[in-house]
């Protein structure tokens, strides 16, 4: 459509049927190939939905376009929410087809008669299509942009210029100005003191906030694939903090940003000489010789192939475990399973058959693209066609500090885990040479699932209930994999759903009918369980280490300074 007036509009209505075929053959195109039975791929179309769909588009197109003629076309999307949008009919009218025309796309792959995974497959490259083909996205059609560089006599799209270039040189598009932001300066300030490293992580332990500790340290192992201090971001919401706050002498692991020297590191090196060893480490600092553990997402899955090795090895250092947001069996992996199949695996596997390193920007825009219109193309709009500076935030900050991984590790990682599920079948991989069975672990555990997490969804980490045999806590809170993660009781935001009820259905839905909610933070409720497992308190430390590791520099120390 044209950016012209409303009369231009008017002017078009004769022709309204014909655009309407022609957008529909035009959605139907993206397709080809599989609108007959005989296609190649044995694909085809629901001859119903197929119709239903066709029949829902002209109608809604229809009534779309009585209401441009009258003025009160109403669109309930932010990407089309402002003023000049709604000043220019034709643009608005755009737009509103743009909408309908996404969903059609949408709808098709519904309709399409093929086997789930491809299904899947097809539904997620169609939303891509759809969220990069917006109007919104191209100066020539977003009029907020044009407006703006009239208003600005051409300094917007200066700036914009200036930013594009700027993200070209860092090697990805900004998401918060990172000027603004500098590790162990206004973010990861909880103070503490680094006590260990390898070649692998520095262990951090942190300061006393409380005049007494309990016996038992936290031993927190944060995912290796994104740096710690996602759980020490400002003071008023880390995690981190808190728990040091709740009187917990507490230890967290910092991930080496692996570069060439570690270009070679396995699954079996990050287990043994990472978690392992931390444990060991830990451990020295208990006057009972046992600690509390705590892993988050893909750190939870590896704290839990340690703990299985301990098991099994008749270690009994641990005796509590947290798992935040945490796939341990991976039958369902939500919207990250597009990605997994045999071809891809192989592929990463000769890729890295001898070493290499997966490159940090890889897996941050991999993950940026599974919400493209809030982490991708907005900031394109924002940046670029405005000429915007992104406000400063603290979590997109952390999100844009991307690490590596080495090539092995996670080739191990995407066959043993996503591709075939082995941890959760009794003695299906070893392990730095000891048989897996995650049965193993009978210490009490508290599992979190956050209940819109679209890389570890709720019902997946709930699964875990089905898994270990010793006494169990669950917990699902609201909000997303980060925000449901980190959600301070002063915030007062959000809530959590708690069950009163002994013993774990096998599916989530059927827990869900006998638990409660309760308004804030899931902290509160995990600071209690974790205090009946953390035994007696004792003075807290009046200074960091002991006399087998002393400091070596202050937290958050080196390591997580490394960048890609």
């Amino acid at each position: 459509m044209s950016e012209s007036s409303s009369s231009s509009q008017a002017g078009a209505l004769p022709d309204f049927s014909g655009l309407m075929a022609q957008a529909f053959e035009s959605t139907l195109a993206q397709f080809k190939g599989f609108s007959t039975p005989g296609a190649p791929t044995g694909a085809a179309f629901d001859a119903a939905k197929l119709e239903r769909i066709q029949q829902d588009f002209i109608a809604q197109a229809t009534e779309l376009w009585n209401q441009s003629l009258h003025a009160n076309l109403k669109i309930k999307d932010r990407r089309f929410s402002s003023e000049a949008w709604a000043h220019q009919p034709a643009s608005q009218f755009g737009a509103a087809l743009y909408i309908l025309s996404s969903r059609t796309l949408v709808s098709l792959t519904d309709a399409l008669e093929i086997d789930p995974k491809t299904k899947t497959r097809i539904k997620f490259a169609v939303e891509q299509f759809v969220a990069a083909s917006a109007p919104s996205n191209f100066l020539a059609t977003n009029v907020e942009a044009i407006e703006l560089a009239v208003k600005t006599q051409g300094v917007s799209l200066s700036h914009g210029l200036e930013n594009l270039v700027h993200d070209l040189r860092q090697g990805h598009v900004s998401m918060t100005d990172e000027r603004l932001f500098e590790v162990g300066k206004n973010v990861a300030t909880t103070p503490g003191q680094v006590v260990f490293e390898n070649a692998f992580f520095q262990l951090i332990d942190y300061a006393p906030l409380t005049s007494k500790v309990f016996e038992k340290p936290l031993l927190l192992v944060p995912p290796c694939i994104n740096k710690f201090y996602i759980l020490d971001l400002q003071p008023e919401n880390s995690f981190i903090r808190y728990a040091v706050s709740q009187g917990h002498r507490t230890l967290v692991v910092s991930w080496n940003n692996p570069k060439e020297s570690m270009a070679g590191a396995t699954w079996d090196d990050y287990i043994e000489h990472g978690v392992l060893q931390a444990i060991e480490v830990a451990t020295s600092f208990s006057p009972q010789g046992q600690i509390n553990s705590l892993g988050f997402c893909v750190g939870g899955t590896m704290l839990s192939c340690a703990l299985a090795i301990l098991a099994a090895r008749g270690d009994s250092s641990v005796s509590s475990a947290t798992l935040l947001t945490t796939l341990v069996d991976f039958s369902n992996t939500g919207i990250l399973d597009v990605f997994i199949d045999e071809p891809m695996v192989q592929m990463r596997e000769m890729q890295f058959a001898n070493g290499g390193l997966l490159g940090g920007r890889d897996l941050a825009q991999t993950f940026s693209f599974l919400r493209p219109n809030e982490l991708v193309w907005n900031y394109v709009v924002g940046n670029y066609l405005k000429g915007q500076t992104p406000p400063a935030f603290d979590l997109l900050y952390w999100n844009s500090d991307a690490t590596n991984l080495p090539g092995p590790f996670y080739a191990w990682y995407l066959r043993n885990t996503y591709l075939e599920n082995r941890l959760i079948k009794p003695a299906c991989v070893e392990i730095c040479g000891v048989p897996i069975d995650m049965g193993g672990i009978n210490i009490p555990l508290y599992i979190y699932g956050s209940q819109e997490d679209h890389i570890v969804p709720v019902d997946a980490a709930y699964a875990s209930t089905q898994i270990f045999p010793g006494p169990k806590t669950f917990v699902m809170g609201a909000s997303g994999h980060i925000a449901g993660v980190i959600n301070p009781p002063l915030a007062k935001k959000r809530s959590h759903w708690v069950s009163d009820k002994r013993g774990f259905p096998a599916k989530l839905q059927t827990w869900q009918e006998s638990a409660r909610e309760v308004p804030g933070s899931w902290w509160p409720h995990w600071a209690e369980w974790l205090a009946s497992h953390a035994g007696a308190s004792v003075p807290a430390p009046k200074r960091a280490g002991n006399a087998q590791f002393k400091p070596i520099e202050s937290a958050p120390g080196r390591y997580v300074a490394v960048k890609v």
